[in-house]
């Protein structure tokens, strides 16, 4: 049972989880990967049927599955 627009779905981008209409504004756009999303992402507000609190969902998504980065392990510390 769907609780409205902001119910989030995984998409063809795996792992990340957005509303419905953002996946179809996404593919309007051809944007079908992650490498593709993040090229975007500062602008991804601009795109039609994207606003700033999608594009800011969309950040926050980019961000929680993005690899954890690598820390430096320095031995003479």
């Amino acid at each position: 049972m769907s609780k409205g627009p902001w119910d989030r779905w995984e998409g063809p981008i795996r792992g990340l989880r957005l509303p419905q209409s953002t996946w179809d504004a996404l593919q309007r756009e051809g944007i079908t990967t992650i490498d593709q999303l993040k090229a975007v992402a500062d602008r991804v507000h601009w795109l039609p049927g994207i606003g700033r609190k999608t594009a800011q969902l969309i950040k926050e998504e980019l961000a929680r599955v993005a690899p954890p980065s690598a820390e430096r392990h320095d031995p003479d510390a």
